[in-house]
């Protein structure tokens, strides 16, 4: 699963920003927050699992969730590669800009 697919929902965003807030939660505790069934949320931390953003750890009858730091981290630096190369390219073009503007004041 691509992560980027995974957080085009806006219910799988809320289920990071939750488990990012409280750390580890059961699946239960992540259902009881949502005005979803189980089934549905359960689909979506399958789609989370897959997409490798949360780490699932069975704990007798319980399924815990946690982030996963390593792919959020690797999120991290696409983000900010992008935000790079974005601020070089209107570096680039204010450059032109700028140049041109000088070509007519003359």
């Amino acid at each position: 699963m691509d992560m980027f697919v995974a957080l085009a929902d806006p219910t799988r965003r809320n289920i990071l920003e939750l488990l990012a807030s409280s750390g580890e939660l059961s699946a239960t505790a992540i259902y009881e927050r949502f005005p979803v069934s189980p089934q549905a949320i359960s689909q979506h931390l399958k789609i989370l699992r897959e997409a490798k953003l949360v780490d699932m750890e069975k704990r007798a009858q319980k399924r815990l969730y946690r982030l996963n730091p390593q792919t959020l981290s690797q999120f991290e630096t696409w983000v900010q590669q992008t935000r790079q190369q974005w601020s070089e390219s209107f570096d680039a073009l204010d450059a032109v800009l700028e140049a041109e503007k000088k070509k007519g004041e003359i």
